[in-house]
C-alpha cells in the first residue's frame, strides 16, 4: 500500500481508559488503520491506555454512549502485533540534561520507538525484532529513570 493510500484510510479512534479506583478516565484519539468491518490497526503509540500496542488489530465501533460523536470506541483487541508498550517518566528534563537525553538516545539505538509527552513523559515502543532484556535493563537501571511501567503487557512488572 502506497503512503498516499495509506493516509487515506488512516481514521482517529478513541480510547477510553478507565481506572477501577477512581471515577476519572483518560481518553485519547489515535490515528488507526481502517481494515473495514470495525476491525482497526493501531498506528500511534498510546500514552494512557493499557493492553494495546502498535500494529494491534483491535475492534472500534461507535459509541452508544457518545451518540453525537462518530469515531469508533475501542472494543477489543482482536491480533496482538508483537510490539510492547512502557512508559517511563524520567527525572530530568530532556532539554536541560544530556544524561536524560541520553536514555532515549540509548532506546533508539535498541531499535525501539518513543513519542513525548512532554520533555520528561515518555511512551516507548519496543518493537518484535528490538532486544526486549536489553530495552528493559537499561530502563530499569538507569538513573535517570524515575518510574517506568510496562503498558502492555501489563503483567511484565514495573517500579
Amino acid at each position: 500500500m502506497s503512503e498516499d493510500a495509506l493516509q487515506e484510510k488512516l481514521v482517529k479512534v478513541v480510547l477510553v481508559q478507565e481506572y477501577e479506583d477512581s471515577d476519572e478516565a483518560d481518553t485519547e484519539s489515535p490515528w488507526a488503520l481502517d481494515l473495514g468491518n470495525h476491525h482497526y490497526q493501531l498506528k500511534n503509540f498510546p500514552f494512557f491506555f493499557y493492553g494495546l500496542s502498535y500494529d494491534d488489530i483491535f475492534e472500534a465501533k461507535p459509541s452508544a454512549e457518545y451518540e453525537d460523536d462518530s469515531r469508533p470506541y475501542f472494543t477489543k483487541v482482536i491480533q496482538k502485533s508483537g510490539h510492547r508498550t512502557a512508559r517511563i517518566f524520567l527525572k530530568n528534563s530532556i532539554q536541560k540534561s544530556d544524561e536524560a537525553a541520553q536514555v532515549l538516545t540509548q532506546l533508539r539505538a535498541l531499535h525501539c520507538g518513543y513519542e513525548g509527552n512532554g520533555s520528561t513523559f515518555f511512551v516507548v515502543n519496543i518493537q518484535p525484532h528490538c532486544d526486549f532484556a536489553a530495552a528493559m535493563h537499561l530502563i530499569e537501571n538507569s538513573t535517570e529513570v524515575e518510574m517506568w511501567e510496562m503498558a502492555d503487557p501489563v503483567d511484565e512488572g514495573a517500579d
